[in-house]
Parts: C-alpha cells; sequence; structure tokens
C-alpha cells in the first residue's frame, strides 16, 4: 500500500490497491469481530430496556465485563495490561460494540479514547504503568473534565485553576465541570485547568475515591434527551490536591492534549456510529418484510425502497472510510515504529497526521446515524415514535453524536482550516494543483468521449473533477481573503462540505473496486450500486455548495467563468440512473432481511 499523507487525497489520484476494507480482516480480527457481536447480543440487545430507564449500574457492570473480556484495551501494548492488536482493531471493537445502545457506546468512547489515551500518548512511563493497565483491564474508569459553562467550543477558554501549594507538593485545584461522561463511577479524572495567567491550560490526572472526595462533588446525573444510562454530572473542584508529579506533559500543554485527544476520539466516534446503523437498517427491513398495508407488505412499495436503498448507501460508504482512515493511521504508527520511535510518540504522529480525515469521518458518521434512525421512524409508522419499538431509542442517541468531541460546525471548520495550515507549513502542495486547475479554465475543454468501459472508470474520473471543483473553490477562496478566510465562516463551511463529499465518495467508490477485485464483479453488484449512488448525491451537493461560494467571492466575468467551472467539474458524461440503483439495493437487502454487506 502507498503512504499517503492526511489531507493529500485531494491532490493525489488514490487506487483501490492503496486502501484497507473490511473485507480484509486477518483471522485474529474476524474472531475479535465475532466475539464482540456476540458480547453485545448476549449482554446489551436484550436489557435495552434497562439501558433507556436510566440503568447507570448496568452500563458499569458490562463495562467491567468488557474489560474482563479485554475490549478497553485492544491497541494499548501488552506492557500496560492491553492486547496490543493495532488501530484497526480498535477502530473494529469500538464499531460493534456501540451498536445497540449509545449509552454503553459513550461510556466505551469516553474511556477508551479521552479517558486513557491522554495518559498513552502524553504521560511519563511510570504514569503509564500506574494508571493504564487498571483502566484496560476496566478495574477503574476514566473521565475527561474539560467542558466548563462558559466554554463549550472554546475549550482553552476554561477557568478552572490550578494553584501551587506553598509546599511545593499539590496543585490545589478550584472550579467547575459540565457534561462530563462516565463521572458517576470514574475514578481516574482527566482534568484541565488553568495555572497563574497561562496563555493555555495545563492537563492532570486526578483519583477520585468517594469515601475521601478531596474536595470533589458531583452534580446529579443530567436529565438527556438520550444515552439515557450514560453517566453525565457536573464535577466541582474545591481545593482539590493533585500531586505535582501528576501533571500530565508539561505545563500549559493542555490545549494540545486535548485537541490531539480529540482526534482520536473523532475518528472513533465515526467507527461507533456504524454498526448502530447497520443494525437500525436491519431492524427497518425486517419490519417492511412483516408489515402489510393495503394487502401488501411495505416492503414491496417504491418509497420504502428507496428508504431502505439511502440507508444502506450511507451505511456502506461510512464503513469505507473508517477502515480506510484506520489502515492509513495504522500504516503511520507501523512506519513510525519501525523508525525507531516510541509507541506513544508514533500513535501521537499519526492521529495528528490524519486529524483532518479524523473530523471528516466525525462529521459523516455522526450524520448518517442520524438519518438512518429518522427514517427508521418513518419506516415503522407510528410504531416508530413508540418507545416499544428500538428505533425511538437510537434516533434519541444519535442526536448528541453531532455535538461531542467538537460539534459538526466546529468540525467542518477544522477540516479546511487544518488542510490550509498544512499546505502554509509546506506539508502539502495546494497552491500547485489549484493554480493548475485555475489555469486549466482558461483553455478549451475536450469534447473527446472518453473510454469508460473499465469497472466504475467513469466514477473515478467524477472523483478526479471533484477534486479540481474543491481545489477552484478554495483556491480562490484563499487568494481573495487570505488570512481573513476564517472570519468568512458560511463560506468556509460551504468548502468544507465539498471536501467531505469528496473523500466519503472516493472512499465508497475505491472500497466498491477492491471487493470486485477480491471477489467478482458480478458478486460486488450491490457494493457498486451503493458507490454510484453516493457518489451521485456527492456530485449534487457539491455543485450546490460549489455554487453558494462562487456567488459569494466573485461577480462578473470571473464568476461566470468559475460557475462554468463548477458545471463541467460536476457533470457526467453518463447520468447514472438513481432508480434503478436503488432498487437494485434494496431487493439485495429485502431478500437477506437484512444490512448485509
Amino acid at each position: 500500500m502507498a503512504t499517503i499523507k492526511g489531507g493529500e487525497f485531494l491532490i493525489k489520484e488514490i487506487k483501490a490497491t492503496d486502501i484497507f476494507v473490511s473485507e480484509e480482516f486477518n483471522e485474529e480480527q474476524k474472531m475479535m469481530k465475532d466475539a464482540v457481536i456476540e458480547f453485545i447480543d448476549r449482554e446489551v440487545w436484550p436489557y435495552k430496556e434497562r439501558f433507556e430507564n436510566k440503568d447507570y449500574a448496568l452500563t458499569e457492570e458490562v463495562m467491567r465485563k468488557a474489560g474482563e473480556m479485554g475490549f478497553l484495551g485492544v491497541s494499548i501494548p501488552e506492557q500496560y495490561g492491553g492486547i496490543g492488536m493495532g488501530f484497526v482493531s480498535t477502530m473494529l471493537v469500538t464499531d460493534y460494540i456501540s451498536s445497540a445502545t449509545g449509552s454503553l457506546g459513550t461510556a466505551f468512547g469516553a474511556h477508551t479514547g479521552i479517558g486513557t489515551m491522554p495518559i498513552f500518548l502524553y504521560g511519563t512511563e511510570a504514569q503509564k504503568q500506574k494508571y493504564i493497565p487498571f483502566l484496560t483491564a476496566g478495574k477503574k474508569f476514566g473521565a475527561y473534565c474539560l467542558t466548563e459553562p462558559g466554554a463549550g467550543s472554546d475549550a482553552n477558554s476554561g477557568k478552572t485553576t490550578a494553584e501551587l501549594t506553598a509546599d511545593g507538593k499539590h496543585y490545589k485545584i478550584n472550579g467547575q465541570k459540565m457534561w462530563i461522561s462516565n463521572a458517576g463511577f470514574a475514578e481516574i479524572f482527566i482534568v484541565f485547568a488553568r495555572i497563574e495567567d497561562d496563555k493555555n491550560i495545563t492537563a492532570f490526572i486526578m483519583e477520585f475515591d468517594k469515601n475521601n472526595p478531596n474536595g470533589v462533588t458531583l452534580g446529579e446525573e443530567e436529565k438527556k434527551l438520550g444515552i439515557h444510562s450514560s453517566s453525565t454530572r457536573q464535577v466541582f473542584f474545591n481545593d482539590t490536591l493533585i500531586p505535582i508529579e501528576n501533571m500530565l506533559s508539561e505545563r500549559g500543554k493542555g490545549f494540545k492534549i486535548a485537541m490531539n485527544s480529540l482526534n482520536v476520539g473523532r475518528i472513533k466516534l465515526g467507527a461507533a456510529c456504524l454498526d448502530a446503523s447497520r443494525r437500525i437498517v436491519t431492524e427497518a427491513v425486517k419490519y417492511g418484510n412483516e408489515r402489510k398495508q393495503f394487502n401488501t407488505l411495505i416492503s414491496s412499495f417504491g418509497a420504502i425502497q428507496k428508504k431502505f436503498a439511502d440507508m444502506s448507501a450511507k451505511t456502506f460508504t461510512l464503513d469505507a472510510a473508517c477502515y480506510r482512515a484506520a489502515k492509513d493511521i495504522q500504516n503511520m504508527i507501523d512506519a513510525e515504529l519501525a523508525a525507531g520511535k516510541s509507541h506513544q510518540d508514533a500513535e501521537l504522529a499519526a492521529f495528528q497526521e490524519y486529524a483532518i480525515e479524523c473530523a471528516i469521518i466525525k462529521v459523516f458518521g455522526s450524520e448518517v446515524s442520524q438519518f438512518v434512525s429518522d427514517e427508521g421512524i418513518q419506516i415503522f409508522g407510528g410504531m416508530g415514535f413508540s418507545k416499544d419499538t428500538p428505533m425511538e431509542s437510537a434516533w434519541r442517541d444519535a442526536r448528541i453524536t453531532r455535538i461531542y468531541e467538537g460539534t459538526n460546525e466546529i468540525n467542518r471548520l477544522l477540516t479546511v482550516g487544518m488542510l490550509l495550515k498544512k499546505a502554509m507549513k509546506g506539508e502539502i502542495d495546494l497552491l500547485t494543483p489549484a493554480m493548475e486547475v485555475g489555469n486549466s479554465l482558461l483553455g478549451i475543454p475536450s469534447f473527446d468521449t472518453p473510454d469508460y468501459s473499465e469497472i466504475l472508470s467513469e466514477e473515478k474520473a467524477m472523483i478526479a473533477k471533484l477534486k479540481k471543483a474543491f481545489l477552484m473553490i478554495a483556491g480562490k477562496a484563499v487568494q481573495t481573503y487570505g488570512m481573513d478566510l476564517e472570519n468568512h465562516q458560511q463560506l468556509v463551511l460551504s468548502a468544507a462540505e465539498v471536501m467531505i463529499e469528496v473523500y466519503m465518495a472516493e472512499s465508497a467508490i475505491l472500497k466498491a473496486e477492491k471487493v470486485a477485485k477480491l471477489t467478482s464483479e458480478k458478486e460486488a453488484e450491490i457494493q457498486i450500486a451503493m458507490a454510484k449512488l453516493n457518489l451521485f448525491n456527492a456530485v449534487e451537493k457539491s455543485a450546490t455548495m460549489g455554487k453558494e461560494a462562487i456567488v459569494y467571492f466573485a461577480e462578473g466575468d470571473e464568476q461566470r467563468m468559475l460557475l462554468m467551472g463548477l458545471k463541467r467539474f460536476t457533470k457526467y458524461t453518463n447520468n447514472p440512473n438513481t432508480i434503478a440503483l436503488r432498487k437494485t439495493i434494496a431487493a439485495k437487502v429485502i431478500a437477506e432481511n437484512k444490512y448485509c454487506f
């Protein structure tokens, strides 16, 4: 596999051989997948009602069992009590363990991601040896105290203070945190506070013992729309003492720790939306194959089949991107380890490198889970609105995913911002290809009819054109506004939308092509149909968002030229028959009575 830098997908042709797909899981990974599915079907799915009725003790109990099974330390090296299987396997476990209820998915994600990873990525050897074995075994649980009442998305503006005691042995913490996942049963907290007038916050590891609270008090459990059995509380610190040796990394490095920890959290959140979406499609199809209206199964109605197809195509696309990015991250970790870096430094470098892809997957994944759960309710009709069916809780649980790990709006802005920073640092050459696209608009387009006889060749050509559309929009936006671009948020959001669609559509097309090569074109017929359907939607969205951007920053002849370029970059030679594609996809899931890809 070729090594592709983060964000480089926009300026390079990526081949199917360059990406990893979930159909390539090795035997160990397949066994792990089966073990997690069996665990969820045994320990979680039958007790869904208890999770909906705020049974926090059940969440804690299942988390302890997950620790005993080894699910909490999949990619943590064996020397710290993990099983050292690598990042793809971590994504796999996150994917399947989050499928039955968002309550467990949130507890798992908060514990294994932002609760454990800051210590693993930034802790001293002594800190790692002291805390991580307990966290991976599920003997103690982690929580992450960052958000404050007056500081939501602006993580570095927190008011919680850390003051060195007179004897120089402790930091005294005072302040308040809110929306702290796992707070009700966590014993190891990552706490962010500001020392004196430091520009940036500092991170600390705090041990919490309910019998000796050390100035820590917990608020009542929050009353939430969804994730009912995920413990979410406020945490108050009143002269709480933390030993100086429990500072994480260095003074003032807290903001960096927070941001890099969120990179891991974001991509894992995308994975956490995945099997939940698969299960929702399956439940919807089963219902459609049982429910009759007008003496006819509703699964035979075209309007219902359209929903099955759209839900399946989006889920397939999310699967493609999650495991593509996971393997890119794993490849970089492996390369860094081979070059002599520590596991800690290797993972840090990889998560920073692919921060753009992590944000993209978080946005797309959270919106897929909301879309499929909403369509699931619609397919169930009135029953979908009832608490007696699983769709209502799935929809409520899905809603938080667009908010935590950074809102989707923040993440959209971040994708473009991080890309431009990489370009300014010279880590990725956006300027040359953007200029080439600009110059090509002045030339006469080719009117030759291309040869699209090879599988998915027109679709891959469309992906290449969508990349040009993004480069044209982003290039002109930077040229027009320079460093002031960040103050034009709606423009940045439009550009981000095109970037997200490019990455996701390309992932689905390449996955379909790879599956066809691993099996046959005939056996991959439905995967190809889903990738084509998703690409069509991506092209339509890119055309709309691109037009919105161009009309904003260009006028007169320049605007007309750019709009003509956009039209050229979003035009098929052969328009796909989307209704036929949907019928093909729906027929397969109806026949299988489940999401089967």
